[in-house]
């Protein structure tokens, strides 16, 4: 027997093996190989961030509840730019999972605490008292652990100053630090003063707003209303609950937005003056704004790791009618939790891999049940690494290492239990990952959302290891985190019920 000839014969036995096991031929896409490496960009040099107006001319605040027909776009950026100088890409990554382990513990126990009362009507199940127009702006990442990954800049108050602000799917309450502080991290720009804003006004006890908080109480001397949010990490902020002027790029300006003046503020924030709430509760900056936005926004997340964030792409959210695509978009109807109104819940029926549906991959156990609480998949903007119930990622793992078994596996690193070393390699074929949404995509198609291999095979280190960017969970609920979801533009629609993902939206 000549030597081409087993060739021949052993290629052939590989085939038919991955046939019998996948019941057909593996379907392969490209991973261009970019080991980690540091970002470069400051957001203090960025002229998306850095934009200044005229106070002066501009014009007059609109209440939220105004009717408007205009957009706004503002620009984002990562949480990582701001440890960069001094940091390695290993370490920033480190970081970020370390980050990423509070958030998930946050979501986890707010989840759990809603599922473990009474269905009343979203947080309010775990309240306790103590004593049409759009607009858009560019996204960074970062505040603390357990609240985001990305900011964007924004006017506050009149005469306004500018602050930066994490945003938040996860949470409701906007809030930044205000002065006099009892007790506050340090920010980049100067901490907003109230006495010095016209626009500014505490919100009485006993009002609408003010019951809507989860936690609240009262300022008996002033009359005025006091919140508290804290996060999974320990980090907590505390102050005056308050409405405000806040001013986007461009000279939109709104009035009257509920936030907290926080002047005890406590955790591992950094560089951001506060958080921008973009959840489903009534508090929401995209609730509190519906009636002029439609409670309509969308963003597109370029990820540092990513190969895309070396082009001209750039991460974005927009507020109004633009948010949503005119085509393209793969759309999914949210679903509600009677217990818990924040988080974007979704309805995930199967995972594909190699062109085949991971059978191991069960709608049961990524569903929501409404009668307790337990379960479900939220989509997350500050979540970086996608979470599936335990059952669901072991089946997945699986299926993509029997795919991937032409690299070479590596250690695991952190927790990631399947990784490759690709050292030397400018490029390498993996098998391809669709998630299938209940819903619809364009021209009637199903709701199937292909992701590219960068969103699921990801670096580590600088030596060449990547691993594959799920995680399994014990807890119940599932997270499609902000990994697997960049490049998309990832829709919103408050109005029409529903979430959407357009790839290539950036």
């Amino acid at each position: 027997m000549t030597p081409p000839l087993k060739f021949f014969l052993f290629v052939t036995a590989s085939l038919l093996l991955a046939e019998a096991s996948f019941g057909r031929l593996i379907e392969y896409q490209t991973l261009v190989v970019s080991p980690l490496s540091k970002p470069s960009a400051s957001p203090l040099d960025d002229d998306d961030l850095t934009w200044t107006v005229d106070s002066g001319a501009l014009p007059d605040a609109l209440p939220f509840s105004g009717e408007g027909s205009a957009s706004v776009l503002l620009p984002l950026r990562h949480r990582d730019i701001l440890h960069a100088a001094n940091s390695t890409p290993q370490s920033l990554f480190l970081l970020r999972l370390e980050r990423d382990a509070h958030r998930v513990s946050t979501l986890e126990a707010l989840a759990a605490a809603a599922a473990g009362s009474p269905a009343t009507g979203g947080q309010n199940a775990t309240r306790r008292r103590a004593g049409a127009g759009s607009f858009a702006s560019s996204v960074v990442s970062g505040l603390a652990h357990g609240s985001g990954e990305y900011f964007t800049r924004i006017g506050i108050g009149t005469p306004l100053i500018y602050a930066y602000m994490v945003l938040d799917t996860g949470s409701d309450v906007v809030w930044l630090q205000c002065s006099p502080c009892r007790k506050c991290y340090s920010q980049t720009d100067p901490i907003f003063d109230p006495k010095k804003s016209r626009s500014y006004a505490a919100v009485p006890c006993g009002t609408l707003l003010c019951r809507s908080l989860d936690v609240a109480g009262c300022d008996s001397r002033r009359g005025s209303c006091l919140y508290q949010v804290s996060y999974g990490d320990g980090s907590i902020t505390t102050g005056e609950f308050s409405t405000e002027t806040l001013t986007f790029r461009g000279g939109t300006r709104i009035g009257r937005v509920a936030f907290g003046c926080g002047h005890d503020n406590q955790g591992l924030f950094v560089a951001a003056a506060g958080l921008l709430g973009l959840g489903r509760g009534r508090l929401s900056f995209p609730s509190q704004v519906g009636k002029r936005f439609g409670r309509r926004f969308s963003y597109c997340l370029v990820d540092r790791t990513s190969p895309t964030s070396t082009r001209r792409a750039s991460s974005a959210i927009i507020f109004g009618p633009s948010a949503v695509p005119r085509s393209g978009a793969v759309f999914t109807p949210l679903v509600v939790n009677p217990s818990l109104d924040t988080f974007y819940y979704v309805e995930l029926t199967g995972i594909s891999v190699g062109g085949a549906r991971v059978p191991g991959v069960l709608a049961s156990d990524l569903l929501l049940d409404p009668s307790t609480g337990k379960g479900g998949v939220i989509v997350d903007s500050g979540t970086s690494v996608t979470r599936l119930a335990r059952p669901a990622y072991a089946a997945l793992r699986n299926a993509f290492k029997a795919g991937a078994s032409g690299l070479k596996p590596a250690a695991g690193f952190s927790l990631f239990d399947t990784c490759y070393d690709l050292n030397g390699k400018t490029e390498v074929k993996v098998p391809t990952v669709v998630f299938h949404f209940r819903g619809q995509g364009p021209a009637g198609s199903p709701a199937d959302v292909s992701l590219p291999a960068e969103n699921y095979l990801i670096p580590v280190d600088t030596d060449g290891v990547f691993c594959f960017a799920f995680a399994g969970t014990d807890s119940g609920i599932s997270i499609i985190g902000n990994i697997q979801q960049q490049g998309f533009r990832v829709v919103f629609d408050g109005d029409s019920s529903r979430v959407g993902f357009a790839p290539r939206g950036c």
